[in-house]
């Protein structure tokens, strides 16, 4: 007799959340529902926060209130999967709003549908332990079925970093689209390198950039430490301060 599978609800079907069905679903019996679309085969609001595992695929400014949607449908011993950009700001809104009798688990994939088009094994995804025991089973899970690279963090030290590995990476896109399309014909290794990342991070849609930069406590401090820098740079160049200054720490 076959083991019933783990039902898993997830909420939100953008691009990322088809990128987390498709990888999903060979393993589990999958619900899905999205709060601003019609999803093929999706179920209602309620059937999907009934599910084992209940993941919150939708913009980091949108986990309090969906939170608040489901909280009373929740089985006790669920567990609630959170896949934003940031973790302080998302886990305290799933803690504040989620009932005592559900667990917790915060995650960042690090990774997107453009960097996974070929697969998501090898790719680094973080985990944030928060209440409950089950995020070591979703951890297992993630690195032997879907062979992900799991980095298990507090939700501060994971911001933290996060700031300068995301909030550059985005920032540094931003602005390079918006000066035009990049050159590809006479173009070097170095700069190929640049405009592959800048490829990967260009269509995100803009609530992952405003969850980057505004979500992020530590995006500001990052941002203009660059600027500084960059300013310092400027001058040089442009002949108003001596060359071969070094950058103060």
């Amino acid at each position: 007799m076959c083991a019933k599978k783990l039902t898993v609800g997830l909420f939100g079907f953008g691009g990322f959340g088809r990128l987390i069905a498709e990888h999903l679903a060979p393993h589990v019996e999958l619900r899905i529902h999205d709060p601003y679309k019609s999803v093929l085969g999706g179920v209602s609001l309620v059937e999907v926060a009934q599910a084992d595992v209940i993941i919150l695929a939708v913009p980091v400014s949108e986990i309090r209130s969906i939170c608040e949607d489901i909280a009373e449908f929740l089985r006790p011993g669920a567990v609630v999967v959170d896949v934003g950009s940031v973790k302080i700001a998302p886990i305290a809104d799933m803690v504040e709003c989620l009932p005592d009798h559900v667990q917790i688990v915060g995650t960042h994939p690090l990774f997107g549908p453009q960097s996974a088009a070929d697969g998501v094994a090898g790719h680094k995804l973080s985990i944030c332990p928060v209440r409950g025991d089950a995020w070591r089973s979703i951890r297992v899970f993630l690195a032997r079925q879907l062979k992900l690279k799991v980095i298990t963090c507090q939700p501060e030290d994971h911001d933290r970093e996060a700031a300068m590995v995301q909030g550059l990476t985005h920032l540094i896109a931003k602005v390079m689209t918006d000066m035009g399309p990049l050159p590809e014909r006479m173009t070097t290794t170095s700069f190929d390198l640049i405009a592959r990342a800048v490829e990967m991070v260009k269509d995100d849609p803009p609530t992952v950039l405003h969850a980057i930069e505004s979500a992020n406590p530590f995006a500001s401090e990052v941002r203009e430490s660059f600027f500084q820098r960059a300013d310092i740079l400027r001058a040089q160049f442009d002949g108003t301060v001596p060359t071969g200054r070094f950058f103060s720490r």
